[in-house]
């Protein structure tokens, strides 16, 4: 009998986990993600393909998308703020998607067309098509940022409510979807265009994204039934109020009233307030984004949690990462494409690993503490790739000028230095090989002597995957529970922006150094970076805990929520 009751208990809170919010939240999220996921990754690809198996297009795209957020996730932050949350939500998930639709569409038609594309108007039609194509994705990822602040960083927070122990839960339960959909969702879209076509590849995507708004929409409009907390944003409700106060006192000049005394000198303050507004309106509209920017990026400087957020993303600055960077240094070292891809799994395994550890440190030693170990952590481990450098096998050269190779390219003097790969050339290989990665073993791959320094790269690449994301979620939710509500938009549209800094600085610091010889130094300077910003989270924690930071087992002083730090609207 207690048995049989057990299994009724365990099925029905089963039945109650698939029906509530975070569920929701949790299958709109993964949705979501895999299309990201699915259009990232495939964009890249047909920029490569139709620009004749160069990385110029997919470069100008990357600094466009970087330069883009850079300068205006403050903005799109404050538009988050100053908007209903449903209607900022649905208004996002829209415009992402169309994008991705359109954007899909106009490149199956240039696929279809790209030989009649480049005679008319000596190639500027297609030209007109590249240019159009980056714009559109652009949008996408505009979007695509403003979906990721205000589900991830606002709805999430105020469906967890006051729980933190839950805030944690449903932050590392998002990052396992981030982590698996990012592995899957190229892997599936990469097979559908190696054995059907680009054509094919950029009507699924599009399929996909039509299907996943209708859905997530639904979604989306459920959670927020489900929640009425969602419908109650700090520092709307006084500005509704203000507003239907003057609502009112116009109705009762429309109608003929006296107003009271007290409506009067309101009504009297709203009219000199409309007259100051009509003189400077033009001058206000025009400055106003300057003056959003700089008041977002004001407010993020004054935030307790600065230091843990320029930490976050000093750790941008890195090519210790699956990005095509080091696929393409993997190439000069003798991996083929299924060693390749077994790494990116176990890359995979590791950042779920310390996922997963996240949550159980966090219970046992605190917030600030987990971000100050997951951080030690991260960095024994990248010891590995700094010992790779002088390891046997390493292409480490200084006797290369990294800085005469680039101007020996630029210039066409082949004569100058002899021919040898760069980290671009490679890029675009891995790029194209990752489509299929069968038909890579086949491909010849440079004959090294020695694997110990590749080996000891990558194992310290995937080990430090565990502390990466343990470190990632702490000042993720560092932001979430310190960050006021009013200002939890803009202040993650400026960590965006700031991620986004790094990381195009470490793009410029590989173009600065293109050859496998160099890549040495860019390991130190990254791992460099790394200890700089661990060193800034160590200031913050320290600052916070004190001495208390080396207690493991005692309570961290739980600190209220800080009111606004600066106005955001000047």
């Amino acid at each position: 009998m207690e048995k049989s009751t057990s299994k009724k208990s365990y099925c029905d809170t089963v039945r109650i986990f698939f029906k509530s919010s975070k569920f929701l939240i949790y299958l709109g999220h993964a949705l979501s993600t895999w299309g990201d996921r699915m259009w990232n990754f495939a964009v890249a690809v047909f920029l490569v393909e139709l620009y004749g198996n160069s990385l110029l297009l997919t470069a100008v795209y990357g600094l466009v998308i970087a330069g883009s957020v850079l300068l205006l996730g403050a903005i799109i932050g404050d538009w988050v703020d100053k908007n209903p949350r449903l209607r900022v939500a649905q208004t996002s998930l829209i415009v992402q998607n169309s994008a991705v639709i359109l954007c899909g569409i106009l490149l199956m038609v240039v696929f279809q067309y790209k030989e009649q594309l480049t005679i008319l108007y000596n190639g500027w039609l297609l030209t007109s098509c590249y240019i159009l194509v980056i714009t559109i994705a652009n949008i996408a990822n505009l979007a695509s940022t403003a979906m990721s602040i205000t589900i991830q960083r606002d709805w999430v927070v105020v469906v967890a409510g006051d729980d933190s122990s839950g805030l944690a839960d449903m932050n590392a339960t998002v990052r396992i979807i981030d982590q698996l959909t990012n592995i899957l969702a190229p892997m599936l879209v990469g097979q559908i265009m190696a054995f059907g076509s680009h054509f094919v590849g950029c009507g699924f995507i599009s399929g996909w994204n039509l299907f996943s708004m209708c859905l997530e929409y639904f979604l989306l409009w459920k959670v927020y039934r489900m929640t009425p907390a969602l419908a109650i944003k700090a520092g709307q409700k006084e500005t509704d109020d203000q507003e239907m106060k003057q609502l009112n006192v116009q109705r009762e000049l429309e109608n003929g009233e006296v107003p009271a005394e007290g409506s009067q000198l309101m009504n009297e303050a709203v009219i000199a307030k409309q007259d100051t507004e009509k003189n400077s309106s033009c001058c206000y509209q025009v400055t106003q984004p300057l003056h959003t920017l700089r008041s977002g990026w004001v407010a993020y400087y004054n935030q307790s949690i600065f230091l843990a957020g320029m930490a976050l993303a000093f750790l941008y600055m890195t090519v210790l990462g699956f990005d095509c960077i080091t696929t393409g240094y993997a190439y000069t070292q003798g991996l083929n494409g299924s060693v390749l891809s077994l790494l990116m799994g176990a890359s995979a395994v590791s950042g779920i690993a310390g996922t997963v550890a996240f949550t159980w440190v966090r219970k046992k030693c605190g917030l600030i503490r987990t971000g100050f170990m997951a951080g030690m952590v991260q960095l024994s481990c990248l010891m590995l790739c700094v010992a790779s450098v002088f390891a046997p096998g390493s292409p480490l050269d200084l006797s290369v000028s990294p800085l005469q190779a680039m101007i020996s390219q630029l210039l066409g003097d082949s004569a100058a230095l002899p021919e040898a790969p760069t980290m671009t050339s490679l890029a675009t290989t891995a790029a194209q090989g990752m489509l299929n990665i069968s038909s890579m073993e086949t491909e010849e791959v440079p004959h090294i002597e020695s694997y110990m320094s590749v080996s000891l790269l990558f194992a310290g690449v995937i080990a430090a995957r565990i502390g990466l994301w343990s470190f990632d979620l702490t000042v993720t939710q560092l932001i979430q529970e310190n960050v006021a509500e009013a200002e939890r938009g803009v202040i993650n549209g400026v960590q965006n922006s700031m991620n986004y800094l790094l990381d195009l600085l470490h793009f410029i610091m590989v173009i600065l150094a293109p050859n496998p010889e160099a890549f040495g130094l860019l390991v130190i300077l990254s791992v460099s970076f790394v200890a700089m910003g661990h060193m800034m989270y160590f200031r913050f924690a320290f600052k916070t805990l004190g001495s208390r930071l080396f207690l493991c087992c005692s309570p961290e002083q739980k600190t209220d929520r800080a009111p606004p730090s600066f106005p955001l609207a000047v």
